[in-house]
């Protein structure tokens, strides 16, 4: 499944960048030609990070990469529930 998301990744981010660039710098496209690359750099880049995303939390979990130095909720609360006695 990681392989999956890591090829959505690159293809998203590809996109983001493709038509991003083609929102930016082409010339003598029409208003409807650069709405639509516009948005469809938009969708690269929020599946780009979402599919980012999805792939650090499966690094993490495998082990393959640290897990972040975040608290869980259970641990955080009893910490403010300490603190604010």
């Amino acid at each position: 499944m990681e392989k999956i998301i890591a090829i959505v990744n690159v293809v998203a981010w590809s996109g983001f960048w493709a038509f991003g660039y083609l929102a930016l710098a082409a010339e003598g496209l029409t208003d409807r030609q650069l709405v639509i690359a516009a948005l469809l750099a938009f969708a690269g880049l929020i599946t780009g990070i979402a599919a980012y995303m999805k792939l650090v939390r499966a690094a993490e979990a495998s082990g393959y990469a640290r897990k972040s130095s975040q608290l869980d909720a259970g641990t955080r609360n009893r910490a403010h529930e300490r603190k604010a006695v």
